[in-house]
């Protein structure tokens, strides 16, 4: 009892307290923080425990040697408070900063702190304290476990720098990904109006905008389309077929596709020059006044027989009707080399529709000209579209003033492909036609005209006969009246080995007065008169045997006077 109740150990640290307070009340113009270099003694902590048992933990170097210091041990733990605020400045002083504008509350705080306030705001500054006190009277087995504590975080670190090796190419890979799409626009930007291109207008139906379709892939959407917004369409009067050149931009962050910049030519004119053209629909038709030269190279027979008997002028609308085997293609590939080499001036289209592909590579590698191809191992659907194109695209370019040639091979398989797309309207022709299958047909072969005023669409299309089929019949016979020129190919010739197997005396060309000279026209018709009475094997004979000796048809004509 007398330990417990001993009063000279509890005076004297409440005596040392306030002057310390006092002090700092004092200099309240200096920061507080001071109070903490002051040297602070060692003295034992104690902490209140429930149950009683309330000794005090001391460091190792403030152990007891002697009873001397045994009234140490039973000073009660409120006694020791005010020993603890000096150990502790700083959570005083960071109260006392909050309101320093309220000298009544700091002095308050300094002087009538309540015990219990200080025992309830004791333990979390005791606590961390003791445990540091404990750490220092840990035995060796705590010691070992401390060691053992770095250990277990090398043995952590491993996977954890592992990660981050097997993470470290994946952040290099991405690094520079990420900081291309922040530049991408800068470089996109670099490039604009650099790239000129051109390209096939085709409009959608849906939003207003458009593509300019490549003949690469036979003007079909493709990667290398390249976007028209609906301003630019608006602003300059586009429509579906225009031709369209101009500055291209590479697609930004996001986008598909190519993007126009600025429109340089349409059709080959200046966006000034298009702006009052008239619709095709409305172009005044004629009868064609201007003939194509065909023949060029004196060994080429049958298109020197072409300019003589079936003569091809801009505008004409032809047709070849031909059997199987007969050398049509051979035919339309000697036509359109001769039209490149005479008359530059004219645009020429070959459009092959379920042709065979080996047919179309030769076409292309033979001809300078643009071979536009649908092969018999596509759809219908592919047909139609490439074919709708190709003629929108042909009209577009007469509304500008220009020369067209299509070459079409074949009309028959086009009608073909046109009665599987188009809906069933419930009349069913002999042969199993649509009635409503052969319209667009019609108006693809009814393009070709001679407009007033400039411009022209030639189209020489190949119809099929002797088949075999009945549906090929029909076809030929809705399209037979059509044409302004017909030639005929005789498969008989054709058997025997004799080309160009040209049946002459069936063919002709409507209003060939217009095209032929009036010396020309007399000596042809003296010609005519004089192979009516043979057959088509005859005729060929005859002309083919007068015209080895001849350079061109002028002499052949002169020949034949002898």
């Amino acid at each position: 009892m007398s330990q417990q109740e001993a009063p000279a150990p509890v005076a004297a640290p409440v005596a040392v307290e306030a002057p310390v307070l006092e002090a700092v009340s004092a200099d309240s113009g200096e920061p507080k923080k001071k109070r903490a270099r002051r040297p602070i003694e060692p003295t034992p902590v104690q902490v209140p425990v429930k149950g009683g048992n309330n000794r005090p933990v001391r460091n190792k170097k403030d152990i007891p040697t002697g009873p001397s210091s045994a009234p140490l041990f039973d000073t009660p733990a409120r006694q020791e408070f005010p020993k603890r605020q000096e150990e502790r400045p700083k959570n005083i002083d960071t109260s006392l900063e909050i309101d320093e504008d309220n000298d009544t509350l700091n002095d308050l705080g300094r002087e009538e702190i309540p015990a219990e306030v200080e025992t309830a705001a004791e333990p979390e500054v005791t606590v961390a304290e003791i445990q540091a006190d404990i750490e220092e009277e840990k035995p060796a087995v705590i010691a070992q476990e401390a060691v053992a504590q770095p250990r277990e975080e090398r043995q952590q670190r491993p996977p954890h720098e592992g990660q981050e090796r097997h993470q470290q190419p994946q952040a290099q890979r991405e690094d520079p990904s990420s900081k291309i799409k922040r530049n991408y626009n800068n470089y996109v930007r670099e490039f604009d109006g650099l790239i000129v291109n051109e390209g096939v207008l085709e409009i959608m139906q849906d939003g207003g905008y458009g593509f300019l379709r490549s003949a690469d892939y036979n003007y079909l959407a493709s990667p290398d389309d390249i976007y028209v917004s609906p301003s630019q369409i608006k602003l300059f009067g586009l429509k579906t077929g225009d031709t369209v050149k101009g500055q291209i931009r590479p697609p930004k962050e996001g986008e598909k596709y190519f993007a126009l910049l600025r429109v340089e030519t349409v059709n080959g004119k200046t966006t000034e020059e298009i702006r009052d053209r008239i619709p095709f629909e409305y172009l005044t038709p004629l009868f064609p006044d201007e003939c194509l030269r065909l023949s060029s190279r004196p060994e080429q027979y049958s298109t020197r027989i072409l300019d003589l008997f079936a003569p091809i002028g801009k505008g004409q609308r032809g047709m070849i009707v031909a059997q199987p085997k007969t050398g049509k293609t051979v035919l339309l590939k000697e036509i359109a080399n001769a039209i490149t080499r005479n008359h530059p001036e004219v645009f020429l289209l070959i459009l092959l529709i379920d042709e065979r592909p080996e047919e179309v590579t030769d076409m292309q590698r033979s001809v300078r000209a643009e071979v536009i191809a649908s092969t018999f191992d596509e759809q219908a659907d592919r047909h139609v579209k490439v074919a709708s194109i190709v003629l929108e695209k042909a009209k577009r370019m007469v509304e500008c003033g220009h020369d067209v040639v299509i070459l079409l091979d074949s009309i028959t398989r086009l009608a073909r492909a046109y009665n599987t797309v188009v809906p069933s309207s419930g009349k069913i022709l002999s042969g199993g036609v649509d009635a409503n299958a052969l319209h667009k047909p019609k108006r693809f072969f009814g393009a070709a005209r001679n407009v007033e005023n400039g411009g022209s669409l030639t189209i020489i299309a190949t119809a099929l006969i002797d088949t075999g089929s009945k549906m090929d019949e029909v076809i030929f016979e809705e399209f037979k009246g059509t044409g302004n020129m017909e030639l005929q190919l005789d498969r008989k010739l054709s058997n025997k080995r004799v080309f160009p197997a040209i049946d002459v005396m069936a063919s002709g060309t409507r209003r060939e007065d217009l095209l032929l000279d009036k010396e020309t026209l007399k000596k042809v018709w003296i010609l005519r008169k004089h192979m009516a009475d043979m057959n088509a094997m005859e005729s060929m004979d005859f002309l083919l045997e007068h015209m080895k000796g001849t350079r061109n048809n002028e002499e052949f004509l002169i020949s034949m006077n002898r």
